[in-house]
C-alpha cells in the first residue's frame, strides 16, 4: 500500500506528492475531483482544494469538510510515463516491427524508430502502448 510522506498543492488540481520511498511526483487529481459528488465543494474553490492535509498514517489526503482521497487512488492517477527502453521492450513483447507498431499506434514509422532510440515519448503514445500490452495479456 502506498504511503504519502508529504503533499502540497500546485497549480489547478495538481498535487506534489512525496511517497515514503522518497519518490516525488506531480499528480493531477482532476479526474477524481471532477467526477465524484463528494468533491463538489472543492471544484471551484482553490482555497478549499488547497486546504488538504496528509492523514497521520499517510494513507490518504483529507479536507476539513471530510472529503478523502486515498493514497491508492492518488497513485493510480500518477502519470504513466514510458522511457525508450520500456518502449523497445513493449515492441518485443508485442512482437511488432516498426511498421506494425506504427500501424497499431496510428503514427508514422519514423516516430516509432525515434521512440526506440532517444526521442521523448508523449503521454498519449505511452498510454496507447500500455493499453496494447494490457490487451495482449488479457487475451492470453
Amino acid at each position: 500500500m502506498p504511503v504519502i510522506r508529504r503533499a502540497e498543492p500546485e497549480v489547478g488540481y495538481v498535487i506534489r506528492v512525496e511517497w515514503d520511498d522518497g519518490r516525488e511526483e506531480l499528480i493531477d487529481v482532476a479526474p477524481a475531483i471532477l467526477s465524484h459528488r463528494a468533491f463538489v465543494a472543492l471544484r471551484n474553490n482553490s482555497a478549499a482544494f488547497s486546504a488538504f492535509k496528509v492523514r497521520d498514517r499517510g494513507d490518504s489526503l483529507v479536507w476539513p469538510d471530510g472529503q478523502e482521497l486515498s493514497a491508492d487512488w492518488i497513485q493510480e492517477l500518477a502519470p504513466r510515463e514510458l522511457d525508450n527502453e520500456e518502449f523497445r521492450e513493449a515492441m518485443a513483447q508485442l512482437r511488432l516491427s516498426l511498421d506494425g507498431m506504427a500501424a497499431r499506434l496510428g503514427i508514422a514509422r519514423r516516430l516509432v524508430a525515434d521512440y526506440r532510440k532517444d526521442r521523448p515519448i508523449p503521454k498519449t503514445v505511452a498510454l496507447a502502448t500500455r493499453y496494447l500490452l494490457e490487451h495482449q495479456q488479457r487475451a492470453g
